[in-house]
């Protein structure tokens, strides 16, 4: 790839697209950072390196500003049929993403990390464990840093753990992970993808370019994998949560085990980690089988896994409150995710829910309720939706709210010692929220008020 004298056209100036004109400002390239929305460009140019001379356009891009581009690279959030997309594929433009134009400038190894839910926790677990072994450890991509801010870092002895969505894998065409892994498929996104086919084949782009010398990990309990695992060129690993394995890794009996010809060596016992829940023991199988495979010793992985905190909004602690534990799973975004919060709690639960309607059908989540949640909250474009799908299973423990500040409030004047309260939206933050960060912070931030009082 060769960007020298040529016209590139970045769409979309959020943090990726900023991260990616910043990579390309030493190229000598003809760069347009374009936005379909109005944006202020002295603000823009603030936030990129001194380095940059290109234009900034907002709005409207017209064919005089920008005739016939050699690049497109594409932000996450961008569709690849969208009309601007198709019209300059047609004009003979490369389409790429965030993910292929780092992919370029990367040294050492690439650990790839997708799936439906858990990238974020494997992916920092994932770096958390590499380091032990390698100093030049760099985590990056849809885990809120831009690969392309952390790719020029990288070194031939380093290794990369890059969180990727279906989005970035959607626009990849040369990238070469040395380990990937797919942790689960559940319908998600399918308001950009249209078809769940279309988003299975997004995520086993990380795959596609594997050699026989190279890991993918799976997880054999998600029939989708099995199912599609027989393409796929690497060496697989598995994991399971469930089923007795021969080969791979395994969680029974409260304890992780690493499998080889039927002989189990103990990981460590669950207990010993402040991860919780079935589903961060499956993500923990996938970055132990990561590190090993990358020649991580066994008593610095368990190190690691013993200091390891959970990130934020993925069933964060909060605070206790008059015998009232709060959890943050703002990151909770689609069903499958909630449902394995809803799974964890262990006690009767408060549960704030709904935001942004994805197209997502609710009847899992619901049913996984099994007995444990007293009062479902409600807010947001798809209450009345969820509201539906859950008086149609028998559940009428509804409220309505209509404002953060008002879920939190009601939980505080009626939960009772004893009792947890989870926000797992199971919905996207759009339309009330910037992200879901921003709603994990100010439910954080009014629960830690209440607990001041």
């Amino acid at each position: 790839m060769d960007f020298k004298g040529k016209k590139v056209l970045i769409i979309g100036a959020g943090k990726s697209g900023i991260a990616a004109a910043d990579l390309l400002s030493g190229e000598q390239a003809d760069i347009i950072l374009y936005d379909d929305k109005k944006i202020n460009e002295e603000e823009v140019r603030e936030k990129l390196s001194k380095g940059f001379n290109g234009r900034i356009i907002s709005e409207k891009l017209s064919d005089e500003e920008c005739p016939n581009p050699d690049y497109l690279i594409l932000s996450p959030g961008v569709p690849i049929d969208s009309p601007m997309v198709l019209k300059y594929k047609e004009k003979g433009a490369c389409i790429i993403g965030e993910v292929e134009l780092a992919y370029y400038y990367t040294k050492g190894k690439i650990v790839a990390v997708t799936g439906t839910n858990g990238k974020t926790t494997t992916t920092a677990l994932t770096g958390a464990l590499m380091k032990k072994k390698y100093d030049n450890t760099l985590v990056g991509g849809n885990i809120g840093i831009p690969y392309t801010e952390i790719c020029l870092k990288s070194s031939d002895d380093g290794v990369t753990v890059a969180e990727m969505s279906s989005f970035q894998l959607d626009t990849t065409v040369a990238f070469h992970p040395y380990i990937s892994m797919i942790l689960n498929i559940t319908p998600d996104h399918l308001d950009r993808h249209h078809t769940m086919e279309n988003y299975i084949n997004a995520k086993f782009n990380c795959t596609k370019n594997q050699t026989e010398d190279e890991l993918c990990i799976l997880n054999y309990e998600d029939e989708v994998l099995r199912k599609k695992a027989e393409g796929i060129k690497a060496k697989i690993c598995w994991f399971s949560s469930k089923t007795p394995l021969m080969d791979g890794m395994v969680y029974e009996d409260g304890a992780i085990y690493e499998v080889k010809d039927g002989v189990r060596e103990k990981v460590i016992n669950v207990n010993e980690m402040m991860l919780i829940g079935r589903h961060n023991y499956e993500n923990v199988m996938a970055a132990v089988a990561a590190a090993r495979f990358m020649g991580v010793p066994m008593d610095l992985i368990r190190e690691g896994l013993r200091e390891f905190k959970p990130v934020e909004h993925r069933i964060e602690y909060v605070e206790t409150i008059n015998g009232v534990k709060y959890y943050n799973d703002s990151k909770g975004t689609n069903p499958d995710a909630s449902i394995q919060a809803v799974k964890a709690m262990t006690g009767p639960t408060f549960l704030i829910g709904g935001g942004y309607d994805k197209g997502s059908e609710y009847d899992e989540w619901i049913e996984s309720f099994d007995g444990k949640i007293k009062k479902l909250l409600l807010m947001g474009q798809t209450r009345d939706k969820i509201a539906a799908c859950a008086r149609k299973h028998g559940y009428n423990d509804l409220v309505f709210v209509e404002s953060m500040e008002e879920a939190v409030d009601y939980c505080y004047k009626n939960a009772v010692s004893g009792d947890t309260v989870l926000l797992s939206p199971c919905c996207a933050s759009w339309g009330m929220f910037k992200n879901y960060e921003e709603r994990g912070r100010i439910f954080k931030d009014l629960v830690i008020k209440k607990s001041r009082g």
